[in-house]
């Protein structure tokens, strides 16, 4: 085992990753998980595999998080850094391929494109609002067909003639994939047209109004449907690049940053012994002080109160004198 390696660890709603790498960069380990609605219990299940398969040979050098779930993660684990997904996610495409300019991104629940220019992001956007765009509503649809969603793109890239679906809102395209199945269409047809249906959509809100230039990456989970793949490549008429650790590129990224930030410094990391043993809560109450009706998250670490958020004023998260309750909220 290398003497110094970096975790990253990529806390989303639907997946949990989390990688080590080697101070070369090299991916040493990778865990995909499903967070089920429980970061902190699944995050702990990750570190607690690494630490049963390794034991005392890790040696952390440094950590970082990063999604959703980041700052969440950051105080379970002691984070040395902790940044946003775009920043994450360039990072480890640019390590990887160098010359990037375009990254697709399509996660469980939400969907991104990165221009980067010169090692530089110099754009991008993000869709977290409608499920059209995203992961979920390829499940959704191979839930309906009765298709494991693992078998999707090998069905889907065998199609023929493509149905046409609509695909600009998730409860009329599963409108239309009804009225193209009553009508007889091959199942092949109609789920690689809902891949086509899934790519137009991210390319007419996402790219809408940007140049993208090869090379281009997909990443993120629904990056391993090939039929997802040839879709892009058949609406842009550029062929796109998977790279090998598609559905972990954020973990990696941040543990790259990492590995910059806690060069010659001491790493904040907790360890594995300890955070298995701590027991992490949350528990959230309205703010009622003034009409925002803030919900505040509190964060517990074996029964202390460590680090509270989501109030609009920072009239608690800023407060570091957690002992002072404010009992008419409580």
């Amino acid at each position: 085992m290398r003497e110094e390696l970096f975790l990253g660890i990529d806390i989303g709603s639907v997946s949990t990753n989390v990688v080590l790498i080697d101070k070369k960069g090299e991916v040493i380990e990778s865990i995909y998980l499903r967070t089920q609605g429980k970061p902190i219990e699944i995050l702990q299940k990750a570190l607690g595999t690494l630490y049963e398969k390794y034991g005392d040979r890790l040696k952390i050098k440094g950590v970082g998080t990063t999604g959703s779930g980041r700052h969440l993660a950051s105080l379970v684990v002691g984070a040395d850094i902790v940044k946003n997904e775009i920043t994450a996610h360039a990072k480890s495409a640019i390590f990887f391929v160098p010359d990037v300019r375009t990254i697709i991104e399509i996660g469980g629940q939400d969907s991104k494109i990165i221009l980067i220019k010169d090692r530089i992001v110099i754009d991008f956007a993000m869709n977290t609002i409608c499920a059209a765009g995203t992961g979920s509503f390829l499940d959704r649809q191979a839930e309906r067909l009765n298709i494991p969603i693992e078998k999707f793109g090998e069905i889907a890239i065998k199609s023929q003639n493509p149905v046409r679906i609509a695909g600009r809102c998730a409860v009329f395209a599963e409108s239309d994939m009804i009225h193209k199945q009553q009508l007889g269409h091959p199942c092949e047809d109609i789920l690689f047209g809902l891949c086509l249906a899934l790519a137009r959509n991210y390319l007419a809100n996402l790219a809408k109004g940007k140049r993208l230039e090869s090379p281009i990456l997909f990443q993120g989970g629904v990056a391993a449907n090939i039929a997802m793949k040839k879709a892009f490549e058949e609406l842009l008429g550029i062929q796109i690049i998977v790279p090998k650790y598609y559905n972990v590129m954020g973990a990696i990224g941040i543990a790259l940053l990492a590995k910059e930030r806690t060069k010659g410094l001491i790493t904040k990391f907790r360890g594995f012994e300890n955070i298995h043993r701590c027991k992490f809560e949350t528990k959230g109450f309205e703010c009622r002080d003034c009409s925002n009706y803030c919900e505040v998250v509190s964060f517990y670490n074996n029964g202390n109160l460590v680090a509270r958020w989501g109030d609009k004023c920072q009239k608690y998260s800023s407060n570091r004198n957690y002992h002072i309750e404010n009992s008419k909220n409580l």
